[in-house]
């Protein structure tokens, strides 16, 4: 196995969301690696928690990362975050991720969860991709 890919992996997809112009039109610049302090934006994108697995063959070090990116709005109803996580997984599934290390061999969609939090209007959508990554060293 190898985590050596992770950073490489999470600069990838950071790099994909920030760059697609119709995520941008829903979210503006609010697509984050790591959450800012202060207030925060009706509507943002986070890039979340990751477990990976040892995905290792004979044709080398791999392994498979779950990833999560959230969606998290105080719009009415899901309606907004909806439209939102469905860019974000339209970028994602099958993105040709350019990588500094390793290489990306698919990225697939896993599953996603919607909540409200606390009793506020706050809505989030979390999705969890799946991203088999080959690690070239």
């Amino acid at each position: 196995m190898s985590y050596g890919v992770s950073a490489a992996l999470q600069a990838g997809v950071y790099q994909a969301l920030i760059s697609d112009s119709d995520l941008a039109a829903l979210v503006g610049t609010a697509i984050y690696d790591a959450i800012p302090s202060g207030s925060l934006p009706a509507t943002y994108v986070a890039l979340g928690p990751e477990n990976v697995l040892d995905s290792s063959d004979k044709s080398g070090s791999g392994a498979l990362h779950l990833f999560t990116v959230s969606v998290v709005t105080d719009s009415a109803g899901f309606q907004a975050a909806k439209d939102v996580a469905g860019r974000v997984s339209d970028v994602l599934v099958d993105a040709p991720l350019v990588l500094t290390r390793g290489r990306l061999i698919y990225l697939g969609f896993d599953r996603a969860s919607a909540t409200r939090e606390g009793t506020g209007a706050t809505r989030r959508i979390d999705l969890r991709f799946r991203a088999r990554v080959q690690d070239d060293i």
